[in-house]
């Protein structure tokens, strides 16, 4: 009986070993995907002198990342109202 419940045991330690190494495999290809994106922003907004495209591209970014958060927002308030609206 014993014998099953350490192979059990392993199996779950193995399958998290494996979580681990892939999670830090993309973890650390994030980076690299990132830094050339930054390159080729910087490099298009260093080509313009007025510097209007560059406000264009930080307006842009900041609308890009409000909206998630105003979604999930709503969604949270959506969710309240109907778990602790109807206790009247």
């Amino acid at each position: 009986m014993q014998v099953k419940v350490n192979k059990g045991k392993a199996k779950r330690e193995k399958r998290k070993v494996l979580q681990i190494v892939v999670f830090t495999i993309a973890y650390c290809l994030l980076p690299i995907a990132s830094k050339a994106q930054c390159a080729m922003c910087r490099a298009a907004l260093e080509s313009e002198d007025g510097g209007v495209k560059a406000e264009a591209v930080n307006d842009g970014i900041v609308y890009l990342m409000a909206i998630p958060y105003i979604l999930v927002g709503v969604l949270g308030y959506a969710i309240y109202k109907m778990r602790y609206g109807k206790k009247k």
